[in-house]
């Protein structure tokens, strides 16, 4: 057995353990979403060893976490908003693949670009792509004059249990993040024009029940720059946002009021894989969100049971 092969059989080795979570009753009436999400994973394949954070995260972790909660749950989206890649030498060494392989292990179900994922260009995304066996998506980057074109969705919409759930991504300015020759011809949009027109499109022209955002923006900053927060504030008909890029932890989602006064729900779970966020959408007979559970909890051996 190669070097390869045996670090990806270690980590896909599970640990038996569960995470608890609470459960929620539902009356016949009622039917229930569950999102579980993470972000800015940074290539941290087995727990943090620093100080701050020894002994938390660990894709294996992770992965027995997420197949127990399926098992005990129905109806589970599983999300990420980048920074999958950089951060410690297995990217250096696998280039992603492990990253993807090991996500595709744990059956995501969509993930958002970060500007580190193009930290081995686009040929080096494009050349990973091929392992991850999840969708890729974004809708404020224009890939048309790249080998990208065709291969990152602008929105994709799951089916679960008779809801229609529509998911669509939000890149970060590569510009000064990213080294121009990374991230070559692709061009970046304004994202706040951009989630109106595709969350409109989502809502009527789709008849969505709900409106997920994927985000590489960042939670929010002094500055006037863009950012979850923002969006959230500026949009109408998006009901979650799940965002990366500024390492923010929550303990639970953020509730901000949209353009119709409606209610918005901004999560993020750190960085490194070291929490895993959950939120559970009650709705009601109409397909309407009724009523939002929000959990982030630390993924830790000693906190599993």
């Amino acid at each position: 057995m190669n070097r390869k092969q045996f670090i990806y059989n270690t980590i896909l080795a599970t640990t038996g353990l569960s995470m608890p979570f609470n459960s929620v009753d539902l009356d016949k009436k009622q039917k229930k979403l569950t999102i579980l999400h993470t972000n800015d994973m940074h290539s941290h394949i087995f727990p943090h060893k620093s100080e701050k954070y020894k002994g938390l995260g660990g894709m294996a972790e992770r992965a027995t976490l997420i197949k127990n909660l399926r098992e005990k749950i129905d109806n589970v989206l599983l999300l990420d908003a980048g920074d999958i890649f950089q951060g410690t030498p297995y990217f250096n060494f696998f280039g992603g693949e492990l990253e993807f392989k090991l996500m595709s292990e744990m059956n995501y179900d969509a993930a958002t670009l970060g500007n580190h994922d193009f930290d081995n260009g686009i040929t080096g995304l494009n050349d990973k792509l091929r392992y991850a066996k999840f969708s890729f998506i974004n809708s404020n980057y224009d890939f048309s004059n790249t080998i990208l074109n065709g291969k990152i969705r602008k929105f994709k919409i799951f089916k679960k249990n008779q809801l229609k759930v529509g998911v669509f991504g939000l890149g970060v300015e590569l510009d000064g993040l990213v080294q121009k020759k990374l991230y070559g011809n692709i061009k970046y949009n304004e994202p706040i024009e951009v989630a109106n027109e595709i969350s409109s499109k989502l809502k009527f022209d789709y008849d969505c029940d709900m409106i997920v955002c994927l985000s590489h923006l960042g939670l929010e900053y002094e500055s006037e720059k863009v950012s979850d927060l923002k969006v959230a504030k500026n949009s109408s008909y998006i009901d979650l946002i799940i965002g990366g890029h500024t390492h923010s932890f929550l303990e639970k989602a953020i509730i901000v009021s949209n353009q119709l006064n409606k209610k918005v729900f901004v999560s993020q779970a750190g960085f490194g894989g070291i929490k895993l966020g959950r939120l559970d959408f009650i709705f009601n007979k109409k397909n309407q969100i009724s009523k939002v559970i929000s959990t982030l909890q630390n993924i830790k051996r000693s906190n599993l049971s």
